[in-house]
């Protein structure tokens, strides 16, 4: 038998497994590592968060990355050599920082690498008949294994896109398995560079249970930002956009895009809530250009207009629901004002109440993701794609 064939089997059959997730998102801010120790799988799992860091990108990181992000036209040879380029840089980060924490990479059972979605194609977006829902992430899992010594697992979203889904949003799969409190129906709004939510509606074999995209979270804001303030990396606390007048006209006019009003569950991306697309929707519609503080006023009210508005749409018995928050949007306090306005009476608690900080979650769900791949795979979640998810890379 293939020695590591016969190492992933024994990892598969112990009773405890140590897996980092990893996770870097719209927002281009950096890697997420969570380093985990998972006992059981399906609605048995465990998950103990050891060691959390998010280790920041650099400006030239970015912008090779935003050479081939969520854009159309890009040069294909820069995608090519940028793939297995953002693997070794993961990697790293990761023996990096686990010599920082004082952990030896022999020590380490599984990577669980999302990877950096560099473009979301669901059908809802590209409307060709010829074709159905496609994602593509960089950073490939090969190269991450052979790097690192460490078995990996990657790829996450092409199988769910085969079992007939979009490939996102992922995280009700590890929600359903991490959070689901029987009688206790519960939300989880996660506000990344897109917004998303999950609804567990506290069964046990989680029948009613959803996730959805519900528009923009950080990213238009952050593209603002980026535009009329290079010196600063994000509206901290929303305090710019709580100085500005929102622009309740160009609001309505946002929230007049078709995906507000399509079908759950759906997903999307910074490929159709790019910042200049809204700018000449208000400019050519209704001869409005913003000021900027005015524009972060309304964006922000836009990111928590539509976000509530599908909670309540979606989600019948919402204020008799446990709420929880997660994702750098919820660290706005501009914007969660918005939210715990439009929906009074709520109380958004942070994911760490019950073992999983908040800043780590997306991370986490990709490690559990992985356990169920290597020791799982028995969960049914209701009406959802019921699949074990991710690529296995062996590191020789």
């Amino acid at each position: 038998m293939n020695s590591q064939i016969e190492k992933l089997y024994k990892i598969a059959a112990s009773d405890k497994r140590w897996i980092i997730g990893l996770m870097s998102g719209t927002s281009l801010d950096g890697l997420d590592i969570a380093l985990c120790q998972i006992t059981g799988a399906g609605v048995s799992t465990k998950v103990e968060v050891k060691h959390f860091k998010t280790v920041s990108y650099t400006n030239q990181i970015k912008d090779n990355i935003l050479a081939v992000f969520a854009k159309k036209n890009i040069s294909f040879e820069v995608l090519t050599l940028v793939n297995p380029w953002l693997a070794k840089i993961h990697s790293e980060m990761i023996l990096s920082t686990l010599s920082e924490w004082h952990v030896k990479p022999s020590e380490i059972d599984i990577i669980a690498s999302h990877g950096q979605t560099v473009f979301h194609s669901p059908f809802r977006l590209h409307k060709n008949k010829e074709f159905g829902n496609a994602t593509f992430q960089i950073g490939d899992g090969d190269h991450i294994a052979l790097q690192t010594g460490i078995i990996t697992v990657s790829d996450f979203r092409q199988k769910h896109i085969a079992a007939g889904g979009e490939g996102a949003p992922l995280a009700l799969y590890g929600d359903c398995l991490l959070f689901n409190k029987i009688g206790v129906p519960t939300i989880l709004l996660n506000i990344g560079g897109i917004s998303n939510f999950t609804y567990l509606p506290g069964t046990d074999n989680f029948d009613g249970a959803l996730v959805t995209d519900t528009g923009p979270g950080n990213t238009l804001l952050d593209a603002v930002v980026k535009q009329f303030y290079p010196h600063m990396a994000f509206d901290e606390d929303g305090e710019i956009a709580s100085s500005g007048k929102i622009n309740y006209e160009v609001l309505n006019l946002w929230k007049g895009l078709p995906f507000f009003s399509e079908a759950i569950p759906k997903t999307t991306g910074p490929e159709l809530f790019e910042y200049s697309l809204l700018m000449s929707m208000s400019k050519e519609n209704l001869g409005v250009v913003l000021n900027p503080k005015d524009l972060l006023a309304t964006l922000t009210l836009l990111t928590a207009e539509t976000i509530t508005d599908c909670i309540k749409r979606e989600v019948p018995n919402w204020k008799d629901t446990r709420k929880f928050a997660s994702g750098g949007g919820c660290h706005n306090k501009f914007l969660m004002s918005h939210i715990h306005r439009l929906l009074p009476g709520s109380n958004f608690m942070n994911p760490s109440v019950l073992g999983i900080p908040g800043d780590a979650k997306e991370a986490v769900l990709f490690a559990v993701l992985a356990n169920e791949t290597i020791s799982g795979g028995k969960t049914s979640y209701g009406d959802n794609p019921s699949v074990c998810m991710g690529k296995i890379s062996l590191p020789s």
